[in-house]
């Protein structure tokens, strides 16, 4: 089993920045892939970016690509979205997801752990 706790949310200006952080534990947190999705009200979860196992591959939706950043730390068992120049759009529930296996198209239904969620609000 494995526990996935999301940090970092908050309210921030647009054009600001953020930095979100999800720690594991529990497995092997090489062994995961990790994702981050956002949600807002009435809405499905949307793909943010993912990062494989060891870091070497990330993928990210267009619509965050150049301003956010997703990286990890097999070390300190934690992933992070570094999220710059934000925009209200951005504003969501945040969620780091994790699987087995690295697929830029898994939707969130493949996802085997979730964490609680962080808020973020993104004010003009």
């Amino acid at each position: 089993q494995v526990q996935l706790v999301e940090s970092g949310g908050g309210k921030v200006q647009a054009e600001g920045s953020l930095r979100l952080s999800c720690t594991a534990s529990g497995q092997t947190f090489s062994s995961l892939v990790v994702t981050w999705f956002r949600q807002t009200p009435g809405n499905e979860r949307e793909f943010v970016a993912t990062i494989s196992g060891r870091g070497g591959l990330t993928y990210y939706a267009d619509s965050v690509k150049g301003r956010f950043t997703i990286s990890r730390d097999n070390a300190q068992n934690t992933a992070s979205l570094q999220m710059n120049r934000v925009k209200p759009d951005d504003t969501a529930v945040y969620f780091c997801a994790a699987r087995g296996s690295y697929n830029t198209r898994a939707p969130a239904a493949a996802y085997d752990y979730w964490g609680q969620g962080t808020q973020v609000t993104v004010s003009s």
